[in-house]
Formats: structure tokens, C-alpha cells, sequence
């Protein structure tokens, strides 16, 4: 995104760990919170679980530190599952293990930018087998105004779980997978890891981030609407990734496009035509697009089915007077992933109806 909001309206890391542990305090052991890592300047990472079901959904925010609506979504639905007695949250509390990583760049949202905060130095001390080689091409010596090197932390994924940094691999390329360096990144491998261990598989995966400045969706009954969430599947070059298939036979597109396209019904049936300022679509995704180092593509490549969800951007009028509206909007798309697992529903979309949802025009790699 183009630039950083105000800390208004928004919780810092402090507000999240109390809101955390209130939420497990209430919850009569419905959510277990745990301290997955921590960041370089020693935040705390935190993992919150809920449910007992053998379909795993984990969901992360604020990988880049200044995209705060899904922080916000998150501490609702957990809230939600921690109390609600609803025929609706027993079924997902049955059939879903819902595990929410709130804030997972703590150290960027203190200083309400992109990147943490971590120097090549730093990482070098801790994988001296690096000692001379180019830093990482995601690495970056200041951003946002701040002078401060940092990564950003949604390129230093790699399919390989078990991937350790070697000097010979930098410093990569923007198509490449990533490095694992930063131990922000290592801290949602490791949970990913653990809850393959433990269930076979991680069923699905979501990342929330914020895209940029309002734009106007082309097509379809929301044709002009101002966009309020886009949905993606991994971008992962031609042919939908087709040159991953013999190295990670696991990839599955369709199944991502069959989740994105539950999260978009799932919006669309609760917003309806109420407003022209909630409105779905796809996020800008050309044939060519390939992030190997994101998170969901890394997941993806393991077999699990990963969407992003890009909430229009805070730094514009609009998305500062309208912030409960694209908070919920997160929440519902979120859940109705959560229902769709739980009742098999997701099976039975055609993932090739996510290409109906509308267009729109801006061309961003920010994510």
C-alpha cells in the first residue's frame, strides 16, 4: 500500500496480548492462547486456537505491519467462538481447529510501517554460514520514512518447511521462494508445521492485508461499486503454477479458488445490494503474476488451499469512516470459510465461478 495509517481506532501489540488473554479467560477453555515466537525486538507472537475438528483453517494479519483491519476481525471471531452458544458456532466448534495469528509483525506496527525491523547484521549472527553473501533482494536498509532496515516479511516464505538459509541462494529474485531469515516468518511456518503434525494436514490457510487507495469494480451487478474486500488465489506464474507441479505435486488451485469464491458468497449474501461500499471482487492477477516467497503460495505448494484477502486500504477518507464496516466485513468473510469447511460446502463450489467475480483496475504487487 501506498502509504501508513493513523493508529486510530486501531489496537497496538500491548492492547491485542489483554484482549487475548481476557478472550481465553472467558472462554472457559473454548480458546487457548500460546506464545508461538517473538520478534526480533521481542514482541511476543501469539497463536490463538479454537475448536476441536479435524479441518484446520489458520489465518494470519498484519504480516506487514501497517494493514490493521484483520488484527481487529480476528479478536471479534475469536470473541465470537469463545462465548457464542449458537447452533452455528457449536458446528464449526466441532468440525473446524481454528488457530488465528493476530498480529505476526508486531515490531512494523509499533511503527505503523511495511516491514519489521531487522538488520542484515542481525542476520548474519544468526546463520553465519551468510557471512559475505548478498543480503536478500526483500531486504531493505529503511522504509516507509523510517530509517530502519527491515524485511518484508510476506517474501521470506519457501515450500521447503525444512529449509535452512544457504549463501549460495542470494539474494534471489522476486519470483523466488524466500529464505526463511526473519523468525516472524519461521514463527507461522512452525505453527503450520505443528498443526500438519498433529491433524495431517492444514486444510486451509488465509492471510489478511489491505490493498491500496478505493477503486471502482468493472463488471457484473457490482459493476462501479467501491471495492471493500478482493480475494486471490497463489500467484504462482503461467499455467496456474504448472512449472511447481512435478517438484510439489500437493498444489491444488482450484481448491484456493474454491475457497476465495466461499468467502465472496459469504460476503455477497450478507451485503447483498445493501451498499455500494461492500463490495467483492478479484485482486489484480495476471496469467505471469508469481510470488513464490508469499506465505500462501509456500502453503499452497504443500497442498493446502490459501487465500488472500486485500480490504480497501485505510489511508483514504473512505476507509477511515468506514472502518466497522470493512472490520465486519473481514469477520464474515472469515467465517463463512469457517461455516463452509464445516459443512463440506467448499467441496462443492466450481472453483472456475471465482472468475465471474468482478474486476477492477488497479495494478498493484504490493501484497
Amino acid at each position: 500500500m501506498g502509504g501508513s495509517p493513523s493508529w486510530s481506532g486501531w489496537s497496538n501489540h500491548e492492547q491485542v496480548g489483554k484482549q487475548l488473554a481476557q478472550i481465553e479467560h472467558a472462554s472457559g477453555g473454548r480458546v487457548n492462547v500460546e506464545v508461538v515466537g517473538h520478534s526480533p525486538q521481542g514482541r511476543e507472537l501469539w497463536a490463538a486456537r479454537a475448536g476441536t475438528g479435524e479441518k484446520v483453517l489458520l489465518v494470519t494479519s498484519a504480516i506487514h505491519g501497517n494493514e490493521r483491519t484483520g488484527t481487529e476481525s480476528l479478536l471479534a471471531i475469536l470473541k465470537r467462538l469463545a462465548s457464542s452458544g449458537d447452533a452455528q458456532t457449536r458446528k464449526v466448534l466441532s468440525e473446524i481447529t481454528f488457530v488465528a495469528m493476530p498480529m505476526v509483525n508486531p515490531d512494523g506496527g509499533e511503527l505503523n510501517r511495511r516491514m519489521n525491523v531487522r538488520s542484515w547484521d542481525e542476520t548474519v549472527a544468526e546463520f553465519p554460514q551468510l557471512a559475505g553473501a548478498s543480503r536478500a533482494w526483500y531486504h531493505r536498509l529503511s522504509g516507509d520514512g523510517i530509517n530502519l532496515p527491515g524485511y518484508d516479511l510476506n517474501r521470506d516464505f519457501n515450500p521447503d518447511l525444512n529449509y535452512v538459509p544457504r549463501a549460495a541462494d542470494l539474494p534471489g529474485r522476486d519470483t523466488d521462494a524466500g529464505f526463511f531469515l526473519s523468525p516472524e516468518s519461521r514463527a507461522i511456518r512452525d505453527v503450520y508445521v505443528s498443526l500438519r503434525a498433529e491433524k495431517g494436514a492444514v486444510d486451509a490457510y488465509v492471510d489478511l492485508h489491505h490493498m491500496g487507495p478505493c477503486d471502482r469494480l468493472t463488471g457484473g451487478e457490482q459493476d462501479g461499486k467501491l471495492i471493500s474486500v478482493s480475494l486471490d488465489y497463489p500467484p504462482l506464474g503461467v499455467q496456474d503454477g504448472a512449472a511447481y507441479k512435478a517438484a510439489w505435486p500437493a498444489l491444488d488451485q482450484d481448491k484456493s479458488r474454491r475457497y476465495a469464491r466461499t468467502v465472496a458468497d459469504g460476503l455477497m449474501a450478507q451485503y447483498g445490494n445493501q451498499s455500494k461500499l461492500a463490495a467483492v471482487g478479484r485482486y489484480y492477477h495476471p496469467d505471469a503474476r508469481e510470488y513464490a516467497g508469499q506465505g500462501r503460495s509456500a502453503f499452497a505448494l504443500n497442498g493446502t488451499g490459501t487465500v488472500l484477502f486485500e480490504v480497501r486500504g485505510q489511508q483514504d477518507d473512505l476507509g477511515q469512516k468506514q472502518h466497522g464496516m470493512l472490520v465486519k466485513s473481514v469477520q464474515t468473510g472469515v467465517e463463512s470459510l469457517m461455516s463452509g469447511l464445516a459443512d463440506g460446502s467448499v467441496d462443492r463450489v466450481d472453483g472456475d465461478d471465482f472468475f465471474d467475480l468482478p474486476d477492477y483496475g488497479w495494478d498493484t504487487t504490493n501484497d
